[in-house]
C-alpha cells in the first residue's frame, strides 16, 4: 500500500509541475498545420485491434493532410522502454514514458494515436494527467477475452496459458475496463472499416480549427 501511495504522489503532483513551455507557441504551429493537436489513447485487451485500428486511422488522417503519428506500445517496448519489465512499477513507468512522448507531439501540433493496453484505471488516470482535457480522448477498444483469444494474432495468449509468458494481461494479469471512456469502439461487433470511419469522423470534429 505504501508503495502505491508513493507512486501516486510522485506521478500526480511532481510530473505535471515540471512541464516546460515551448519556444514557438502551439497556436502558431496549429495554424500552420491547419488543425489542432490531440492525443487518442487506445486501451483494450491484447488482440482487441488497437494497433490495427490506429494504423488505419493514421492512413485516413494523412490522406486528409493531417499531421498524425502512431505511438505503438509494442514499438515502445522494443525501443525506448526495452529496459522495463511487467511489474506494477515498470508498467507505470512504461506509460509515463509513452505519455511524455505523446505530450511532446501534441504540443508540436500532431494528432497522436497511442495504442497501448493500459490495463488499470490508475494507469489511465496517470496518462490523462499529462494532457489538458480538450487535448485528450480515452478510447476503449472493446472486445471480449474469448474473441481476443480466438484471434491471438501473435500467439501470445497460447504462450500465456501455457505458463510461458508471465504477467500477461487478460490471463495472469488483470485488465480493468475503463469506467467512463470518451469513446467506445466494439471491434468484435463491428467490422474494421466501420470503426475506422467512426473514429476518423470523431477526430475531424475534435481537431477542427475555429476560424
Amino acid at each position: 500500500m505504501a508503495f502505491s501511495i508513493s507512486i501516486s504522489l510522485f506521478y500526480f503532483h511532481l510530473y505535471p509541475s515540471i512541464k516546460e513551455e515551448f519556444i514557438i507557441p502551439r497556436e502558431v504551429i496549429e495554424r500552420m498545420n491547419g488543425h489542432k493537436g490531440r492525443v487518442v489513447w487506445f486501451t483494450g485487451l491484447p488482440g482487441s485491434g488497437k494497433t490495427t485500428l490506429a494504423n488505419e486511422v493514421e492512413k485516413e488522417m494523412l490522406q486528409c493532410g493531417i499531421r498524425c503519428v502512431v505511438i505503438d506500445g509494442d514499438c515502445m517496448r522494443k525501443g525506448l522502454n526495452r529496459d522495463l519489465g511487467f511489474s506494477e512499477a515498470d508498467r507505470i513507468e512504461n506509460l509515463r514514458r509513452a505519455a511524455e512522448v505523446a505530450f511532446m507531439f501534441v504540443e508540436a501540433g500532431f494528432l497522436v494515436l497511442a495504442p497501448l493496453i493500459t490495463p488499470s484505471e490508475f494507469g489511465r488516470m496517470i496518462v490523462r494527467k499529462f494532457f489538458q482535457p480538450e487535448d485528450y480522448t480515452e478510447l476503449f477498444v472493446k472486445c471480449s477475452l474469448m474473441e481476443c483469444k480466438r484471434r491471438d494474432p501473435k500467439g501470445m495468449y497460447r504462450l500465456a496459458e501455457a505458463g510461458e509468458l508471465p504477467n500477461f494481461t487478460g490471463i495472469s494479469a488483470p485488465y480493468e475496463p475503463p469506467v467512463q471512456p470518451d469513446l467506445v469502439l466494439d471491434t468484435e461487433r463491428f467490422h474494421l472499416q466501420h470503426c475506422v470511419e467512426t473514429l476518423a469522423d470523431y477526430l475531424r470534429l475534435k481537431i477542427k480549427l475555429n476560424r
